[in-house]
């Protein structure tokens, strides 16, 4: 008889494989996972988790023929597992009982910009070099996507730093905006962070970034060129504190970041 895969168990009924145990060759795999999907399945398990390395696609097909559907593909940034960063894998998924829900994948994109103001009440805008076809140029918030694996706050201050070359300190969260339709029909979060300047010269990003200056933030906010959204938000920046990170006790600050309230 077979033997069984590797696994380990969620807290919802569902088999997890270990994707460093799975056999290389298709064949003993085709068989093991055959074996280990009946046994699974009379223990009562609901559903499987499978994770292919993309070393081990050749196995892809043989699981797609056990009944297993897409999930999702990704590149790893577990904190818990050194040397598993970087890894491509795909994952994929079985019901065993039919009608299980399972979780879909991550839906949004998570996009930072700072509001950074000197001693000068000079703002610090970007204009970005790639625009949409027809669209004229416009200042902006210096800032980017967050990396996998990524606190906001750290986020923003080497967005700033690259599109524009000057060192901030993070202060607060100010506020954020949730958006639909973006890139690959994903939801998009747009968190705007208080910054403080640590330096003020000036070294553009010139790939990215077509124009970046400091400029005087009442005119910023007054112009007729600065759109609605962003007058809005360098506002809710400036006349508000925001809310600020803290550390709570018992939780991995490099797993969880905490904004509370200034007390």
């Amino acid at each position: 008889m077979p033997e069984l895969l590797e696994a380990t168990t969620n807290p919802f009924g569902g088999i997890v494989l270990n994707p460093a145990a799975l056999p290389a060759d298709p064949g003993e795999f085709r068989e093991r996972l055959a074996h280990s999907l009946t046994t699974w399945k009379e223990g009562g398990y609901r559903a499987v988790w499978l994770e292919i390395p993309i070393g081990l696609s050749a196995l892809i097909p043989v699981a797609v023929a056990a009944g297993f559907n897409f999930h999702h593909s990704g590149q790893h940034t577990d904190l818990h597992s050194p040397g598993m960063e970087g890894g491509e894998y795909l994952m994929l998924t079985a019901e065993l009982e039919p009608g299980t829900y399972l979780p879909p994948y991550a839906t949004h994109y998570i996009g930072v910009g700072g509001v950074v103001l000197n001693e000068d009440e000079e703002l610090l805008v970007v204009c970005e070099r790639h625009r949409n076809p027809g669209q004229p140029p416009f200042y902006k918030l210096p800032g980017g996507a967050v990396q996998p694996g990524e606190h906001l706050a750290d986020a923003v201050i080497r967005e700033v730093l690259e599109e524009t070359g000057v060192h901030t300190r993070f202060e607060s969260l100010a506020c954020f905006r949730h958006w639909h339709g973006y890139r690959y029909g994903k939801s998009d979060i747009y968190f705007v962070c208080r910054l403080s300047p640590l330096s003020r010269e000036i070294t553009m990003q010139d790939e990215e970034i077509e124009d970046c200056l400091w400029t005087p933030v009442a005119e910023y906010i007054n112009s007729a060129s600065t759109s609605v959204f962003n007058r809005r938000i360098v506002r809710a920046a400036l006349e508000h504190p925001g809310i600020s990170p803290e550390r709570l006790q018992g939780f991995d600050d490099r797993e969880r970041e905490f904004f509370m309230p200034r007390s």
